[in-house]
């Protein structure tokens, strides 16, 4: 960045960037990295550690230009660049499917927006997860879904589509092989018990 006056510029802090350092939001993580004035410590967007006084954020296109002015990398959400553990990448992908199920979600659109291939973010993902990342994503949109059943007489169609699901069809099946019975039977016994959701996926 250019020198003025004998101190580096950084970028203005807008309302869109502290929202997503108080939300710990992971799609803003390749836009910027924040740094923290009182402590000399900075953080990806997505980091998890108690949100700082907006007065003395300061932001960075990247951890060389944060280094370059003696800050330090947090040791919790690695922004240098540092391979996160396993785990944690799997967690910011989770967060990511819960907070953005609503989307157009696609593995390889994960892969781009968490720096991996395809191949090694599935594999990496179902070993720690258990399941897939589209088997994760499905279960979200049928949990979401289930909510809007019992709190809401909106049509099929309608709620598909409020759970990211554009073919009321694919939902009616989806939502049957993942609790084993249809959106409409399950409005209609709202007793039904929620823990025994999953129980009747068939495992792919």
């Amino acid at each position: 960045m250019k020198q003025t006056g004998g101190e580096q510029e950084h970028h203005k802090l807008t309302e869109e960037h502290w929202q997503a350092i108080l939300a710990n939001d992971v799609s803003y993580d390749q836009q910027f990295i924040y740094a923290v004035q009182t402590t000399g410590i900075f953080c990806r967007p997505s980091c998890k550690s108690r949100p700082p006084r907006r007065e003395n954020v300061r932001l960075f296109s990247s951890a060389d230009e944060a280094l370059s002015q003696s800050f330090r990398p947090c040791k919790r959400c690695k922004p240098a660049g540092e391979r996160l553990p396993d785990q944690e990448w799997v967690d910011q992908i989770a967060s990511y499917l819960d907070k953005h199920y609503r989307e157009s979600v696609t593995l390889e659109s994960l892969a781009v927006q968490f720096n991996g291939s395809p191949y090694h973010l599935q594999r990496t993902f179902k070993r720690i997860a258990g399941i897939t990342p589209v088997q994760y994503l499905q279960r979200k949109r049928i949990t979401a879904a289930m909510e809007l059943l019992s709190r809401s007489d909106e049509l099929l169609s309608s709620v598909a589509a409020a759970v990211g699901l554009t073919s009321t069809a694919y939902f009616i099946t989806l939502f049957k092989r993942i609790t084993g019975v249809t959106p409409a039977h399950y409005r209609g016994t709202l007793q039904h018990n929620g823990t025994e959701v999953f129980d009747h996926e068939q495992s792919d």
